[in-house]
């Protein structure tokens, strides 16, 4: 069964549209992780960020230790 967790939303002071894919992508996992979710289904726009975090690679590197 499927349900409806959580949605947000935030102010990003960002300048491409791909690093906030990739804050957004950290940010839920993190909240998943928060509440003990361990099978999440995130959706996400960017077929690189979708790639980057399958492949763990092309994370921007401001973003990697997160």
């Amino acid at each position: 069964m499927r349900e409806f967790i959580r949605a947000f939303s935030a102010f990003l002071e960002v300048q491409t549209a791909l690093v906030a894919e990739f804050y957004e992508v950290i940010h839920a996992m993190k909240e998943a992780q928060k509440m003990g979710l361990t099978n999440v289904w995130l959706e996400c726009d960017s077929a690189l960020v979708c790639v980057a975090f399958t492949a763990r690679t092309n994370v921007p590197w401001m973003l990697r230790n997160r």
